[in-house]
């Protein structure tokens, strides 16, 4: 039967282990982020997580090593616990440089879409301008019906001044038609009817 402490020596190495495989696929779902930040911050927690779970298990094996009898089963427990802790320090590295890359691929694509903003701000120009032309041509189109309205209001005028002035002349005639059968011709001939 195994002795307790080596239970406990093996548990530790197996959470170890775990732990360390669950920090390598939060670091490669880190490279593989393509954004949001918001995202890339929610892994970063879960890492930092593992990280400290991972240092606790290292940590009580270091433990376990020192209380140790055989001179020995510590220094190979001791190895184990330095191998552990370059791995640790391997997948930090990793970690801080799946953050740059992933950082730098989110500030890219805001940039890119940045830009695409700013096409779509040259399109609003671009519209805006056009509808400044159309807007002004519109209101020439409006200012030549508007004086073509004004011609044909005023040859109206003129074309009323005329039949006013000629039933005028109607009606004074047919008075001086009253007056005398003889004045009819000459008054026609005065006035030109």
């Amino acid at each position: 039967m195994a002795a307790p402490q080596d239970v406990h020596v093996r548990i530790c190495n197996q959470e170890i282990v775990k732990f360390d495989l669950e920090v390598k696929a939060l670091i490669q779902d880190i490279r593989d982020c393509s954004g949001p930040l918001s995202a890339l911050t929610e892994l970063n927690t879960k890492v930092k997580e593992k990280f400290q779970q991972l240092r606790h298990r290292i940590q009580e094996l270091e433990q376990s090593a020192k209380e140790q009898d055989k001179e020995s089963e510590k220094q190979v427990l001791l190895q184990e616990v330095e191998n552990h802790k370059k791995q640790m320090l391997s997948n930090q590295t990793s970690w801080r440089k799946a953050n740059l890359t992933c950082k730098i691929a989110i500030d890219n694509l805001e940039k890119a879409e940045l830009l695409q903003g700013g096409d779509l701000l040259r399109q609003r120009k671009t519209t805006k301008e056009s509808l400044a032309q159309t807007s002004s041509s519109i209101t020439e189109s409006l200012m030549g019906i508007s004086r073509m309205m004004s011609q044909q209001v005023q040859q109206s005028e003129e074309a009323m001044q005329t039949l006013v002035h000629s039933s005028n002349r109607q009606k004074s005639t047919r008075k001086a038609s009253s007056l005398s059968p003889r004045s009819v011709p000459l008054f026609e001939t005065y006035l030109g009817i």
